[in-house]
């Protein structure tokens, strides 16, 4: 008799800790009574601390990269380096600085509203547009787009997280937010386009992103797309398709473990089927 082994994979884990030490670290680096490499090592830490129990728990495959410092959308939009001209970011690594720049405006003379965030005023630069995070009480910061896009490589965090975990004796499955729900989340700035034009751009720095993690020694990535879970256009399943079909041939031999949730896939089935991957999630709650 064959015997099938279930395996158990975590596709994220709660990031603020179990004392809320993340929330207490970075409203203490937000007010100036602790300096970035103390909030790193506190984040250092929580990451640690969280592979660690979900291994000591059972399970068999295990998520890195699903931590942030304040969304895993901002994350992906210093991955590729899609920083909006106003922030000043001068094209190297998105240091701290620009990161949180992004996240809640840097003050200049501005007004700060309840939330941290900065809005309008002198020198200050407000914060990227918050947006609910589907049908969810969370929120994400809305990429913003350009005709004239460019994107490089701008964070290595990824494949760092990969290699910090597996000094710690643990292998994981790196998670990204996939290129299709990247950009149908983001908006536009300037003349009308669509997102969705700017997917050849995009997708060469998810090549090197995934080719990293594979040098590196990682076998799988869970690739996030929400989207497939909504309404979509011919041109937006078409686009998956070429997204995936693009990875698929220049990422060899990393696998894809394709991730959806929020809602079933309906219309969406059979494009999700056809991709290209060699695993899928879907959401049966």
């Amino acid at each position: 008799m064959t015997r099938h082994i279930v395996q158990v994979a975590t596709l994220g884990f709660p990031r603020i800790g179990p004392k809320r030490e993340l929330k207490t670290a970075l409203e203490a680096h937000w007010a100036g009574k602790i300096d970035a490499e103390t909030l790193l090592s506190t984040a250092a830490d929580l990451r640690g601390l969280t592979w660690a129990r979900q291994s000591d728990l059972g399970a068999d495959i295990v998520p890195s990269n699903d931590f942030s410092l304040y969304d895993q959308v901002l994350d992906l939009t210093a991955m590729v380096g899609a920083v909006p001209a106003a922030y000043g970011w001068s094209g190297e690594s998105v240091d701290l600085a620009t990161y949180f720049a992004m996240a809640r405006g840097s003050r200049g003379d501005a007004q700060v509203c309840e939330h941290g965030h900065t809005h309008g005023g002198g020198e200050g630069v407000p914060a990227m547009e918050m947006t609910k995070w589907f049908d969810t009480n969370y929120h994400y910061l809305a990429p913003e787009f350009t005709a004239d896009q460019v994107f490089r490589l701008g964070s290595t965090k990824a494949l760092d997280e990969y290699l910090e975990a597996r000094a710690q004796g643990i292998e994981t499955r790196p998670v990204l937010l996939g290129p299709v729900s990247y950009l149908l989340l983001g908006k536009t700035r300037g003349e009308a386009f669509d997102v969705l034009s700017l997917l050849p751009r995009l997708l060469p720095v998810y090549a090197e992103v995934l080719r990293s993690l594979a040098r590196a020694g990682a076998t799988w990535v869970q690739l996030d797309e929400p989207c497939l879970v909504t309404d979509l256009s011919d041109e937006a399943r078409a686009a998956y398709d070429h997204a995936y079909r693009v990875l698929t041939d220049v990422t060899p031999p990393i696998k894809v473990m394709l991730t959806t949730y929020f809602g079933a896939l309906g219309d969406n089935l059979e494009t999700a089927l056809n991709l290209p991957v060699q695993g899928l999630h879907i959401d049966l709650v």
